[in-house]
């Protein structure tokens, strides 16, 4: 149990990718806070299961868009747990559309959610984090690939987070703290599920012809935030079944 006597943050970790890093990260000894926006019924049975392995865990409904909420959550788990080792930032937002069609409001909120809220997180998080702690950036595959038309505004919010990430690594890398980015390639969650409408097109830029599992992207994010990941930072990692191949 790598994690052990450690306690993490996971944004939007009622479900989907977010879900399976928090209930990863228990499994591995953390202790484990998640952010949701709207679901209080799937955010509780996610705490029921991470105390379920004999971990603490706290839920806290925080819209990611909204500034204050997304600093009050990262004081209010330190202060519950007591302290802070591992933030993941995974809650985002996709709209997809032609550029000219896409409203300023959709505009805003793609950022406020993709963007603002990762940079606000970590601000919030540096003062709280051991020593050696993790950062880890959850991103997507249309970072390195946009392979269909629609996604200026989605790509733009996560390729955003490469930035974030790398001048993060070299600011806070004399205090040991990682800061990495996991983009995931097609997922099978509620938001994309593998039976959608656009799966059989996403499917198909893949070089292994399937989507992925929620649990496939908490493996890399597991082996980032764990002993063997300390020499790890700044990178940006692809667990898209070949997406960007």
């Amino acid at each position: 149990m790598s994690l052990d006597g450690k306690a993490a943050l996971v944004t939007g970790g009622s479900r989907g990718i977010g879900e399976a890093v928090a209930i990863r990260l228990a499994e591995d000894g953390a202790d484990v806070a998640l952010t949701y926006h709207s679901r209080a019924d799937r955010a509780a049975d996610v705490v029921d299961r991470i105390k379920g392995l004999g971990r603490r865990a706290w839920a806290v409904q925080a819209d990611s868009a909204d500034a204050e909420a997304v600093r009050a959550a990262v004081s209010g788990v330190a202060a519950e747990f007591g302290r802070l080792d591992i933030l993941v930032n995974n809650a985002g937002v996709g709209v997809l559309g032609p550029i000219g069609e896409l409203a300023l409001a959709d505009v805003d909120r793609v950022l406020a959610v993709n963007v603002r809220a990762p940079f606000l997180m970590a601000q919030a998080a540096v003062g709280h984090l051991a020593d050696g702690g993790r950062i880890i950036n959850i991103g997507s595959c249309m970072a390195e690939r946009v392979a269909f038309p629609g996604g200026s505004l989605y790509a733009t919010s996560k390729t955003a987070l490469t930035g974030l990430t790398k001048a993060l690594a070299r600011e806070l890398g004399p205090r040991g703290i990682t800061v990495n980015l996991v983009h995931p390639g097609p997922v099978d969650t509620e938001m994309n599920p593998a039976d959608g409408e656009s799966a059989a097109l996403q499917t198909g830029f893949t070089a292994l012809g399937r989507y992925g599992r929620p649990t496939e992207i908490a493996s890399t994010v597991a082996h980032l935030a764990g002993d063997s990941g300390r020499y790890l930072t700044g990178a940006s990692i692809a667990v898209d079944g070949g997406f960007a191949a």
